[in-house]
């Protein structure tokens, strides 16, 4: 596993490197020293943008290999489970009130989105205490229309059509625009939540056995829950917090780099965070490249558009196992 997050740590560094220079107008790094513009451009832009996309990927790429190993189900996502959706709507809410003339400061949409995380992981974990697995989904399933349906509420019932327009390029999910007061946000959140990964991760291998089985081998459900709860609102709602909904991180980077480990759940966290993270760069850098008349492709609906026939090829490649597996006798 060293050698795997090796080869990904220098495969995102070299991604990083050129995403400082990529862009409508490249950077040339020998005018660094000579043009003051360009440095500006490079430090005060393109670098918070670079570590912002660091911090999200890393973090909903962690979340999603815990997820997965948690439930036992390769289709998991984090955003499945609320904590997404409510973020959403502590953000959604900050931006009504402004445009309603209630005064939530610069710091408004961070702080009611965290707020909004918060409330979903404090829900979810008084549902889910005593139950297992299936609990848990049905729970975070609740959360989520519940989430859903109020965002919705807050978007007919928009105070004007400035606040609706830019709640919606909101919830598109976007890392433009961006500044180090964003970084500062969600890179220590998602350094706490894959840290809360990492402290569960050998209970997450016993779980792979069965609740009874890691019940046997010394696993407290409650408190592989409850740090499970937490270092997915952490991480999900630091990123929902700075840079809308973005989707399907957890999903696909923890299927792509499961063949290339021993399918351990702790063997999968690091590289699930290093890979989330190479997926954000690669993919903002291809969105600030991409040519639109009203500017660049939101990260977003470019994620969304990567992983929706990624998650129909994976239905799809189940339901063939399950055929084949019924026809010989095997589970469905």
């Amino acid at each position: 596993m060293t050698r795997l997050n090796g080869l990904l740590a220098m495969v995102l560094l070299l991604a990083a490197g050129v995403s400082l220079l990529a862009g409508p107008v490249w950077v040339n790094p020998l005018a660094l020293s000579q043009d003051g513009r360009v440095a500006a451009i490079l430090i005060e832009l393109r670098l918070p943008r670079v570590l912002l996309a660091v911090a999200v990927g890393s973090g909903l790429g962690a979340a999603g290999a815990a997820m997965q190993a948690y439930l036992r189900n390769p289709l998991a996502d984090p955003g499945l489970f609320g904590i997404a959706p409510s973020a959403a709507l502590g953000a959604v809410g900050a931006i009504w009130l402004g445009a309603a003339g209630v005064p939530v400061g610069p710091w408004g949409v961070p702080v009611l989105a965290l707020i909004g995380a918060g409330g979903a992981m404090a829900l979810l974990g008084l549902i889910a205490a005593r139950g297992g697995a299936i609990l848990f989904t049905l729970a975070g399933m609740m959360i989520a229309s519940l989430s859903g349906a109020l965002t919705s509420l807050a978007i007919s019932l928009s105070p004007s059509p400035f606040a609706l327009s830019e709640i919606v390029a909101w919830l598109m999910g976007a890392l433009a625009d961006r500044s180090w007061t964003d970084v500062w946000v969600a890179l220590p959140l998602s350094l706490l939540g894959t840290a809360c990964f990492v402290l569960v991760a050998r209970d997450l291998d016993a779980m792979s056995l069965g609740m009874a089985a890691a019940r046997s081998l010394g696993v407290e459900p409650r408190r592989l829950q409850a740090l499970l709860v937490l270092g997915v609102g952490l991480s999900v709602g630091g990123s929902v917090a700075v840079a809308g909904i973005i989707g399907f991180v957890g999903l696909v980077v923890p299927h792509l780099l499961r063949p290339l480990t021993d399918r351990r759940p702790s063997s999968l966290i690091l590289p699930s965070a290093l890979g989330g993270a190479l997926l954000l760069v690669v993919a903002d850098s291809l969105c600030r490249l991409w040519p639109l008349a009203g500017g660049e492709l939101r990260l977003g609906i470019a994620l969304s558009l990567l992983g929706a026939p990624f998650f129909l090829t994976l239905l799809w490649r189940m339901r063939a196992r399950g055929l084949q597996a019924g026809a010989t006798g095997g589970w469905i």
